[in-house]
């Protein structure tokens, strides 16, 4: 655990501002259309739950130190960028603090009366299965920031590269 926090303390300071410019957007851009935030564009049928908010908070915030992972550092290698967890959750955080009825894919799979009695209990689930796929995703890309890296797939990833240029010179 103590490693984990010395990474991140270990930060540049771009990777802090790049984490929370996405936070914000995330929070945004999944606030805005779920009319978690007032707005005239959308609108709800059913009025968020008492703890929608407080998951899209939490959400954003990982989605954007998910996304802080991504920033190269100076003493950072170029890495393959393994995994999709980050994205998935985020996804997930959409359908969860939605409106059950107001989402066309769940009301054309289940009907009004469907999407209440049915997925409209499972937003909850939905929420902690979001939330942990970011969180997973997070100390996953912490964790294999300072592993080794494989030598042979670096030479085999600037191979590739020099190839594609000398194709494009001829």
């Amino acid at each position: 655990m103590m490693s984990f926090l010395t990474d991140l303390r270990a930060w540049p300071v771009r990777r802090w501002w790049f984490a929370l410019g996405t936070a914000i957007v995330t929070y945004l851009f999944i606030a805005l259309p779920t009319d978690l935030i007032d707005n005239p564009l959308f609108g709800r049928d059913v009025p968020p739950t008492s703890w929608s908010r407080g998951v899209l908070v939490v959400s954003s915030v990982l989605a954007g130190l998910v996304a802080a992972t991504y920033v190269r550092t100076p003493d950072s290698a170029p890495r393959a960028r393994e995994g999709r967890l980050g994205a998935a959750g985020g996804m997930i955080t959409f359908f969860a603090v939605g409106c059950p009825v107001c989402n066309k894919l769940v009301l054309v799979a289940l009907g009004y009366s469907g999407a209440l009695k049915y997925f409209g209990p499972l937003q909850p689930y939905l929420a902690v299965g979001a939330i942990l796929l970011l969180g997973w995703a997070f100390v996953g890309r912490v964790r294999r920031e300072k592993s080794c890296r494989v030598p042979g797939a670096a030479a085999s990833d600037v191979k590739g590269e020099m190839s594609l240029l000398d194709d494009i010179a001829r």
